[in-house]
């Protein structure tokens, strides 16, 4: 049976039971993929060069053969890494397979000759195949799609050092589905963002991974009243950027503010930063000097370096303050938004205060 060719949607509802491979070249790939999909490249980066170029320059058909001779040599390897991966699979979670055995998912560019090829070999061998029309360029136009749709939601503001990131992941534990914009970015959103976390990934392997979150929540949700509670950010996170009509949603949805003391904030915030690598903090005070103010950044870089962890941050965490009450301030009917929610310290505990606090709301309207 050959190859079948399906469409977006199918495509990404197999792929949540079947392993999808990239057939692109593997620079294509590390910038951006399908999430969840493996690397099993038709030609490296150097070889799709050189296809293309024959392409351009002379024809499709000297472009075939060449591409011909760089395909044949990889066929074997080519079958025996699929084999491994549905292996691999198939071990982990038996029973969604059983309705098609043997199943893999198939994607190129824009649907063309290398997820063909490729195809065309697993299915020889006796492979289940799927390809996606229009490739990962149609992916890509459902990630832009996905951002345009008016999901709910409730956002969870607060000071710095409010513990908003556990808050979410403790509102996950009791059911409740969150969206975490600074673990995707790989960055903590401010100046000190990147200490200690992971390289940050492209703005677009960004948003494949932030909309194959919110397809999944539409997937599980067709009540488009259930929220989806998400921190409240800047629209810059690192050097990522939250798509401008997304984050537009954000800024118009209500706001549960975590009220929480000053000191409280400050023993949470010393505790999380505190046990980062020190030349990196101060390199991080050294960027920001020119915002903090003279005094308070040779003050704040002072007291870090000779050990006091706490004065430091007593400095940083006042500039952080200002900062974010400016922002929570910039938008619009932010009266009719704002609902405070009054914690004594940071703890994951805050998750019930601000359901109970959301749930009486719910209540009023």
């Amino acid at each position: 049976m050959a190859a079948q060719r399906i469409h977006i949607d199918e495509f990404l509802l197999l792929a949540q039971q079947h392993p999808t491979i990239d057939v692109r070249s593997p620079g294509e790939y590390n910038h951006a993929h399908i999430p969840g999909a493996k690397s099993i490249p038709l030609f490296t980066d150097e070889e799709r060069k050189v296809v293309g170029t024959a392409y351009k320059q002379q024809s499709r058909q000297a472009a075939i053969k060449l591409g011909l001779d760089f395909f044949g040599p990889k066929m074997s390897e080519i079958v025996k890494r699929v084999e491994l991966l549905l292996s691999n699979k198939k071990n982990g979670d038996a029973e969604t397979l059983k309705p098609i055995a043997n199943c893999i998912l198939v994607y190129c560019w824009r649907g063309g000759m290398r997820s063909g090829a490729i195809s065309w070999l697993l299915d020889l061998y006796g492979f289940k195949v799927y390809t996606l029309i229009g490739g990962y360029k149609s992916f890509r136009n459902r990630v832009l799609q996905t951002f345009n749709q008016p999901f709910r939601f409730n956002v969870v503001g607060g000071y710095t050092g409010s513990g908003k990131t556990e808050l979410l992941k403790a509102l996950q534990i009791r059911g409740e589905k969150i969206i975490d914009l600074e673990g995707i970015a790989c960055h903590k959103g401010s100046a000190f963002g990147s200490i200690g976390m992971p390289v940050q990934p492209s703005q677009e392997m960004f948003e494949n991974i932030l909309s194959g979150e919110l397809i999944a929540w539409g997937m599980e949700h067709q009540q488009p009243h259930t929220p989806i509670w998400i921190e409240d950010e800047s629209q810059r996170i690192g050097h990522i950027n939250i798509p401008s009509v997304l984050w537009k949603n954000m800024r118009q949805s209500p706001i549960y503010f975590l009220d929480i003391p000053f000191e409280e904030r400050l023993i949470h915030l010393t505790a999380e930063y505190g046990r980062l690598d020190t030349a990196c903090m101060l390199n991080a005070i050294d960027r920001i000097k020119q915002k903090l103010g003279g005094l308070a950044a040779k003050q704040a870089y002072d007291y870090l370096a000779s050990g006091n962890t706490v004065e430091s941050f007593r400095i940083l965490l006042k500039y952080y303050d200002k900062f974010y009450l400016k922002g929570l301030h910039n938008r619009e009917a932010l009266n009719s938004l704002l609902q405070s929610v009054v914690c004594k310290t940071t703890t994951v505990e805050n998750a019930n205060i601000l359901l109970n606090v959301y749930s009486d709301k719910q209540k009023t309207v």
